[in-house]
């Protein structure tokens, strides 16, 4: 199988966990991997739960589409991305339903959307800003987020959810869930609201695992 076909069957495997486990509803959401020689998007309106791999939008290196359904509308800002980190393979965006929730949140701090209160969530998602409301496909949210993007692997767009992206799609996925399942957490004990990991323990995940917070 060529690098092409297993990055439309990632795309579409993927998109089929998601949709399956509530991660996005509808036509909501959009997942894209980049190629040696281009791009793969899904397409506008998809359902990620019923993606066809030949259907995905496939487009050259400057973003000229050349096969598949019409693509995503968010294409400008994943290539946008992409090109800002050139160590970004796959990106994945939904409208999960915690994350879209926490920012409607007068407390939220915009800066760092959750604090690191799991060691799993410094591993594998780290900070996270939030990226001020702009309606669907406006292209002045590209801006906002690249003035955070050399320094983030995420960003939480207001009313709108998460934005993640990885050296592979399936790493994209994993972080957004960690996410996810860290914003839950939150809401959750918003009664009670425990400390975060100190700087001590944040440290000591950093050294033990490699990764960077």
């Amino acid at each position: 199988m060529s690098p092409e076909s297993r990055a439309r069957e990632e795309i579409c495997r993927i998109g089929e966990s998601l949709y399956r486990r509530g991660y996005t509803v509808g036509s909501a959401g959009n997942i894209s991997a980049r190629l040696d020689d281009g791009f793969l998007i899904t397409p506008t309106d998809a359902c990620l739960g019923f993606l066809d791999p030949a259907s995905l939008a496939r487009l050259d290196r400057d973003g000229t589409q050349i096969s598949g359904a019409r693509a995503s509308k968010t294409i400008l800002l994943h290539r946008a991305i992409y090109d800002a980190r050139p160590d970004a393979r796959g990106m994945v965006h939904t409208h999960s339903t915690s994350l879209v929730a926490l920012t409607m949140l007068p407390s939220i701090d915009p800066n760092d959307v959750l604090p690191p209160i799991t060691p799993y969530f410094v591993m594998k998602v780290g900070h996270v800003p939030m990226i001020p409301y702009r309606r669907p496909g406006d292209p002045a949210v590209i801006d906002l987020v690249l003035a955070h993007a050399d320094g983030v692997r995420a960003v939480l767009l207001e009313r709108l959810g998460p934005l993640v992206w990885h050296d592979s799609v399936s790493a994209a996925c994993y972080a957004l869930e960690e996410l996810e399942e860290t914003a839950k957490l939150w809401l959750l004990l918003r009664e009670v609201r425990p400390p975060p990991l100190t700087q001590a323990q944040i440290d000591d995940i950093c050294r033990t695992f490699g990764v960077r917070y």
